[in-house]
């Protein structure tokens, strides 16, 4: 197996599917280069409906280098209402076109005002307002510039799965390891597992200072000065975290934040860490959660891969999730609230089941709920949990840190369409996958270039 880029396996990505060679190149030149359409669950009622029972007018953006919450800030002034009568389903890419549904709480469609670089079309009523989530997945539309397309065909042939996860030529769906993208822990700066680790270790000071100070060379230098004098305040015997809050950039305003309350507040307890932990906004305190639980399973896929242990089909102990028989047609989406372990002879009917399509092999994101596998698959699990000084009940955690876990689908399956265009070193790569699963891992397979291009 082709090992993967060195900052991707600081997030627990150790491998490539595709041995070939990749095509480099760059992504989003144009906005238009990345489309990105949601694949909707919502179904309207008329607009006529009666604004008693249907409250929420919907609408579908068109959203050219929208950022998903400025354009909702932006909407929300337009109407004079408060930002959080505006809702969504999924935070888009902003350098990128974007089509997705937004709820208006409240609102007459005839106040619907006109934005720049938005198209927006009235939808329908419904009766609560989008919860994150609330989309079977999105279909994407790729170019690559500035590349070299003549190993597409390699590559794409690499990732085809078939019976027996066996690769060959036929076209049928393409596959790749189900990883959480390298976005998952930042960007330039991937520690939100490390934060996330030491939360769950019980470690509120670490967990502080991972996020606080910890700098990365990918930082501008007045960032990193600012991370590194943190540091030192927290290793001398009497802080200054006023003096911090002042290096600290205005753009860093988390950072600002905890460290605000380090001043205001104190250090000396483990409960005035948590209580600068918690000031910070509650999706961002239950993504660092979310970002370890991503970074073990990261890790339990590579481990996977790296003793020969098949994706696409289950081993005696696997945890296999059935497929989501309400997903629209040709996107393939597990159900992980349906789950058997596959034991003696279910492990036949289920590889039939997944050779198929209904089923999938999962592993752990750990919390106080998680059942592990069994057989080797469960060695893998625990020997990687392990590894991290983790167990299922150091997630149960106060507030919005504590989490009860739940399965993912090892392998990603889409159908993959493909055009060159060696004319113009470029090709384009069409294809759906379902919410919560990240493009950059079947792009990573075609390009092969730093994650922090991609």
């Amino acid at each position: 197996m082709r090992e993967a880029h060195p900052v991707e396996r600081r997030v627990g990505i150790e491998y490539y599917r595709s041995d070939a060679a990749g095509t480099g190149g760059r992504l989003r030149t144009r906005p238009e280069d990345f489309r990105v359409r949601e694949l909707e669950t919502t179904s309207p009622a008329p607009l006529d409906a009666d604004t008693g029972d249907y409250p929420h007018l919907l609408v579908r953006a068109t959203l050219r280098e929208w950022d998903t919450n400025d354009f909702a800030h932006r909407i929300s002034n337009a109407l004079g209402i408060s930002r959080e009568r505006v809702s969504w389903a999924g935070t888009k890419d902003k350098h990128a076109v974007t089509t997705q549904l937004f709820t208006l709480a409240n609102v007459d469609p005839d106040d619907l005002p006109e934005v720049a670089d938005a198209d927006i079309e009235l939808v329908g009523r419904v009766g609560r307002a989008l919860y994150f989530g609330d989309l079977a997945g999105n279909a994407f539309g790729i170019r690559v510039r500035d590349a070299d397309p003549g190993t597409v065909d390699e590559i794409t042939a690499d990732l085809r799965v078939g019976p027996g996860d066996e690769r060959h030529d036929d076209p049928v769906d393409v596959a790749v390891p189900n990883y959480f993208g390298h976005q998952r822990f930042g960007s330039r700066r991937p520690v939100t597992h490390e934060v996330g680790l030491c939360l769950a270790r019980g470690e509120w000071r670490d967990a502080v200072l991972a996020y606080v100070g910890n700098p990365a060379d990918a930082e501008p230098a007045a960032t990193q000065d600012a991370r590194n004098f943190v540091d030192e305040q927290a290793e001398s015997d009497d802080p200054d975290w006023g003096a911090a809050v002042e290096r600290m950039p205005g753009a860093l305003r988390f950072e600002r934040s905890m460290l605000h309350r380090l001043n205001q507040d104190g250090d000396e307890t483990p409960e005035d860490w948590r209580h600068a932990l918690e000031a910070v906004p509650t999706n961002l305190q239950r993504l660092f959660v979310n970002a370890a639980q991503s970074y073990a399973f990261n890790r339990i896929v590579s481990e996977r891969l790296r003793r020969g242990l098949p994706l696409a089909r289950p081993v005696e102990g696997d945890v296999v999730c059935f497929a989501d028989g309400d997903a629209p047609e040709d996107l393939s989406r597990p159900d992980t609230d349906r789950t058997q372990v596959a034991t003696g002879r279910r492990v036949d009917v289920m590889t039939r089941h997944c050779d198929r399509g209904r089923a999938f092999v999962t592993a752990p994101l750990v919390g106080v709920d998680t059942e592990l596998a069994e057989g080797e698959p469960g060695e893998i699990e625990r020997a990687v949990l392990d590894d991290l000084g983790l167990a299922p009940a150091d997630f149960d955690l106060p507030g919005e840190f504590h989490s009860t876990g739940t399965r993912r689908a090892v392998l990603l399956r889409t159908r993959v369409g493909v055009e060159t265009d060696p004319a113009n070193d470029a090709y384009d790569l069409s294809f759906s996958l379902p919410s919560g699963s990240y493009a950059t891992v079947l792009l990573r397979e075609y390009l092969k270039v730093p994650p922090t291009e991609l």
